[in-house]
């Protein structure tokens, strides 16, 4: 009995929310599914953004306090654009961060150098400096994290990945690796967010049908 009315919890859920989000009008479906890499039972969302994007750096907030309520059945993950060298470069910068554990301490500083600071980042001496003041990172180790085999690898997948999801432009969220939502379909940054939400809800209702 439990078991039904949840279900029909999710169901009503997600039928309240079909009149207001529809396929080809506030959200697009891949035409081929990506895999994901988010463990079993569980969706994933994924944002495609860049540091050189201003959208991406005023989405970051919203996507913070969206990302501190979802429950564990929500997996989240940021991947890099690489549409052109300087983004590839702050690619690297991301992944440098994640491989040395400093991009909660870092992220927010790279953002804020490019679009408050207006620092023009084309090189990695300035991306170094970020990393030494914000994290205390030896500029040599920076160096050596910044050009390894795995930190280039990953940037590599990004591209990758953005192609298969077909990015035209950031930020954009992928729910499950079916569905691509961008900011001149949902209508907002915040509606971004709403369109997750009842994409992440339908497949919830989905899987437990499934079951």
């Amino acid at each position: 009995m439990r078991h039904a009315l949840a279900l029909a919890c999710l169901i009503l859920g997600a039928a309240a929310h079909s009149q207001e989000f529809q396929l080809g009008v506030h959200y697009s479906e891949l035409p081929i599914p990506v895999e994901t890499s988010a463990p079993e039972g569980a969706v994933e969302v994924v944002e495609v953004f860049s540091y050189a994007c201003i959208h991406c750096y005023n989405f970051e907030p919203l996507v913070r306090a969206w990302e501190e309520r979802q429950p564990e059945d929500v997996a989240f993950r940021r991947v890099p654009a690489v549409f052109n060298p300087v983004w590839e470069l702050l690619g690297q910068a991301y992944y440098t961060a994640r491989a040395l554990d400093v991009l909660d301490t870092v992220h927010m500083p790279i953002f804020e150098a490019i679009h408050v600071h207006r620092m023009d980042i084309r090189d990695t001496e300035l991306l170094g400096r970020i990393f030494g003041r914000y994290a205390d990172t030896p500029e040599e180790e920076f160096s050596r994290v910044f050009g390894s085999f795995g930190v280039v690898s990953s940037t590599r997948q990004a591209r990758a990945q953005g192609q298969a999801y077909r990015i035209s432009g950031v930020p954009t969220l992928v729910v499950a690796g079916k569905y691509r939502i961008e900011v001149d379909k949902a209508g907002s940054l915040e509606r971004m967010l709403e369109v997750v939400d009842f994409l992440v809800e339908q497949e919830r209702a989905a899987a437990t049908t499934a079951d």
